[in-house]
């Protein structure tokens, strides 16, 4: 075993660790499962407490610039108080729960540009050291998958996707950034929007989809966004018609005419995209044709632009301007 990074904290001939994830991709509010290998170092040490962070590739827009930073938002005890022998070797099994609002970071196996790791630290003889960092896979649940594989059959087309440091008024939000899917409408769509953004926040009982359209302006009016917030199950995903219950979401966009005073408004924080508001639909499961199945590969409309060896070169990239972030001690 390769021992990923040697922990300083404690001097030359300190400990050494190693976080190894079981498995596939994992979904929202799903199981993570994996290992902490450890191997001691020159002399016995108390290993006080291995700690899990959950990490994420943020944006956050200022006032007058664009940043990017990482953000814990999930941390988990998995072990403590023991002693860890010279030069032996030690292994620590978890489990972990996931939070719901997990950002998805691939679909059909395609990465989405989306930066998410699990970051091992030891408390060892009264010093911390940030150690290990692997990259966290997430697909996404079957009814966030539904949606994106009807926008795909629907003409939408993907163009990006990202982090966003903020929350979203008027809703139910726990994790103190939101993921945001940017789509290119199909043809008949194209002269009345530019584009729209869907952000998944899913929770055990349920999940809200919120839904941006940067609609074009007319020979009259200028350009404009318009929020709306759909709600739907996590059951009977395979029994509705998802292309219909889409693009009626969509039309219903599309007809609004803005903001609605009185509902939920921007994005908390200093990130806008100008002023968001939301008429507050709600949506049951549809009726119609039963959707037989997710096949790989369906939604190639969502994914066709994506070009995967890039994605991964721009992970690879991040989880190395985080490492030297640790070693330079400025996190």
């Amino acid at each position: 075993m390769v021992f990923k990074k040697l922990l300083g904290a404690v001097g030359v001939g300190g400990p050494s660790v190693d976080t190894v994830l079981d498995g596939s991709a994992a979904v929202p509010g799903g199981p993570l499962s994996g290992r902490v290998l450890l191997r001691g170092g020159r002399t016995d040490l108390e290993i006080e407490q291995i700690t899990l962070d959950l990490v994420a590739r943020v944006e956050a827009e200022g006032h007058d610039e664009e940043s990017e930073g990482t953000v814990v938002f999930d941390r988990v005890t998995v072990a403590g108080g023991f002693r860890l022998a010279e030069e032996s070797e030690h292994t620590i099994p978890f489990t972990l729960t996931l939070p719901w609002e997990t950002p998805v970071t691939e679909l059909y196996g395609q990465q989405l540009g989306v930066v998410l790791g699990v970051r091992t630290e030891l408390a060892v003889s009264g010093a911390r050291d940030k150690g290990d960092l692997d990259q966290l896979s997430v697909s996404p649940l079957p009814v966030q998958e539904a949606v994106l594989e009807a926008l795909g059959q629907l003409g939408w087309g993907f163009k990006s996707a990202d982090l966003e440091l903020g929350r979203i008024n008027g809703t139910d939000q726990r994790l103190p950034f939101y993921q945001e899917l940017e789509l290119t409408p199909p043809a008949h769509y194209a002269h009345v929007l530019n584009e729209i953004e869907v952000t998944f926040l899913a929770t055990a009982g349920g999940m809200d989809v919120v839904i941006e359209a940067d609609k074009r302006g007319g020979l009259f009016s200028g350009g404009h966004d318009t929020v709306n917030r759909f709600t739907v199950s996590h059951h009977n995903v395979q029994h509705v018609d998802w292309n219909a219950e889409v693009d009626r979401w969509i039309k219903q966009l599309v007809d609004s005419r803005g903001a609605q005073p009185g509902h939920y408004g921007g994005h908390h924080g200093d990130h806008h995209h100008g002023d968001h508001h939301s008429g507050g639909h709600r949506s049951g499961p549809g009726t119609g044709a039963v959707v037989a199945g997710v096949a790989a590969g369906v939604a190639v409309g969502v994914i066709g632009g994506m070009v995967a060896a890039e994605v991964v070169d721009e992970i690879g990239d991040a989880f190395e301007d985080e490492g030297e972030e640790d070693e330079g001690g400025d996190e």
